[in-house]
């Protein structure tokens, strides 16, 4: 699964510090979800889709390999 949260991030202009204090978890997280090498459980998504006012669809896509 792949995700935009990198550029959703530099729209609203926060830190991956900032996002995870908005969600309650962790900077390393966000950068784990940023890299790909971590999947959100859905409500970590909906709240990641909710700080950014996006559907969870505009934020997480999955590849062909998925």
């Amino acid at each position: 699964m792949k995700n935009n949260i990198r550029v959703e991030r530099a729209i609203k202009n926060i830190t991956q510090e900032e996002l995870a204090k908005l969600i309650q978890v962790s900077r390393q997280t966000i950068n784990a979800m940023e890299l790909g090498k971590y999947v959100p459980s859905t409500v970590l998504a909906l709240k990641i889709a909710k700080v950014f006012g996006k559907k969870v669809e505009e934020i997480f896509y999955l590849e062909e390999s998925d």
